[in-house]
């Protein structure tokens, strides 16, 4: 992220339309005095990110949607409070930038990347409540919202904890504005992200051959003169599901050198499959700021939808103002996407397609495990490909739940991880992610994909 831009200063300007229509997914605050407090404090507060910033991604997604460029978007399911800290963080962005790297060279094609963090603290959920042993309390909705353990003092909604969510997420953009500028995500560390890694998975290894190959035409760049400053730092952007809706609102503020809205919490924004209904308050609220816009269209999508959502959020055409990000599930994606692109293109509409391989293919485990099979997983993106070179048109990018952890949440993968080895280290708070060694299974599968395009 560079920061070259001014922000957006005045919290003056946001409609509250929104709070006149239904808003599904909200938490059901005990204390609505308390509530207002914290939003009234949360007004005052500086922005997270620039509107410039937030320019810089759209302009980025444009040459996504224009077929010239790939989005990589990933990260935790759901960010926790405890993991702030420069391991966790480092890590992810180190899975991240490996993937990069692959998709990269491998692909030759730019990568536009925007992690799922320092904002992914709040979850939608399949039902308001949870019961265990008789006892029903409220589902934990994300840190953002209450605690993950089962008491009723932890699952009551505190909007205290939208406070911390707010300097969590600082917190995080810090880290990851001083791991990108400064140093650690130069192109010539490519070796160094793979050194606790090489020797202990097939991935791994695979990796480094490429960081060799990497290194050499470097080398061969060097010796010529040329020492390109794009190789010293990159530009990553943050992204999260804009759910809490009085918190976005909270954050969103007038930009002083255009008079337009955005919300500061992240670059990007997008609106679930389980919120993405035209009449109801997500979509007012998306409608009225400038950032990019991504949303879920899960396998009940018609095109009928997908057209008058474009209408609703992107009326200028603006190509990288916005994103469809496909979650039908490997056995949906081949039959479902196609009349969905398929319209889209012939009205014109410019967006950019990106498959969310993670939330269509979800299942419980005899163990009790949520989890995925990675082959679900390469087997939805590998529809997505196919639907896009049968209409020819561009398959703009990935969006996926990962960790840079060694974690055992899905299962398969070239470092096999089986049904009976979840439990090992099974960390996640909600969804099951890819581990590192999956992560970049998964990225040099897709750099093929690409190249046969």
């Amino acid at each position: 992220m560079t920061v070259n831009a001014e922000p957006a200063t005045s919290a003056a300007g946001i409609s509250q339309t929104w709070r006149d229509l239904p808003a599904a997914q909200q938490p059901d605050w005990p204390d609505p005095a308390a509530l207002r407090d914290v939003l009234a404090e949360l007004q005052t507060y500086p922005p997270l990110v620039f509107a410039g910033e937030c320019d810089q991604l759209r302009d980025q997604l444009g040459a996504v949607a224009r077929g010239e460029a790939f989005l990589l978007q990933g990260g935790d399911c759901a960010e926790a409070f405890d993991a702030v800290s420069a391991e966790h963080i480092r890590n992810k962005l180190k899975t991240l930038l490996q993937m990069s790297a692959v998709l990269t060279y491998a692909a030759s094609v730019p990568v536009v990347k925007v992690g799922r963090i320092a904002g992914q603290y709040s979850k939608p959920r399949s039902k308001p409540t949870e019961t265990r042993d008789g006892v029903t309390l409220p589902v934990y909705r994300g840190d953002s919202v209450n605690g993950f353990e089962f008491t009723p003092e932890s699952r009551t909604p505190d909007p205290e904890r939208l406070k911390r969510m707010y300097h969590a997420s600082a917190a995080t953009l810090n880290l990851v504005r001083a791991f990108t500028t400064g140093g650690y995500a130069d192109l010539r560390q490519v070796h160094a992200w793979n050194q606790d890694f090489v020797r202990s998975s097939p991935s791994g290894q695979r990796y480094e051959a490429l960081a060799r190959e990497i290194d050499r035409a470097m080398s061969f760049m060097h010796a010529c003169g040329v020492d390109p400053e794009e190789f010293k730092t990159v530009e990553f952007f943050s992204s999260h599901e804009a759910l809490v809706l009085d918190y976005e609102s909270s954050l969103t503020r007038t930009d002083s050198r255009t008079g337009k809205l955005y919300d500061v919490s992240g670059h990007m924004v997008w609106i679930g499959e389980r919120t993405r209904q035209l009449d109801h308050a997500h979509i007012e609220f998306a409608a009225q700021v400038s950032n990019p816009i991504g949303v879920k269209l899960g396998p009940s999508t018609t095109p009928e939808e997908a057209l008058a959502l474009i209408d609703r959020l992107d009326p200028e055409r603006i190509p990288g103002r916005l994103t469809f990000i496909s979650r039908m599930g490997a056995d949906k994606v081949r039959d479902r996407l196609p009349a969905l692109v398929e319209k889209v293109t012939a009205s014109g509409a410019r967006v950019a397609w990106v498959s969310d391989p993670m939330h269509g293919n979800t299942f419980e485990a005899a163990s009790g495990h949520k989890t995925r099979r990675f082959d679900d997983v390469l087997d939805e993106v590998k529809g997505f490909f196919e639907v896009h070179k049968a209409l020819g048109t561009h398959p703009g990018g990935i969006h996926v739940e990962l960790t840079g952890d060694d974690v055992t949440e899905c299962v398969g993968g070239g470092d096999e991880i089986f049904v009976d080895d979840l439990h090992q280290r099974y960390e996640t708070a909600c969804d099951p992610r890819l581990n590192r060694s999956q992560s970049l299974d998964l990225a040099f599968l897709v750099a093929e994909m690409y190249r046969d395009q």
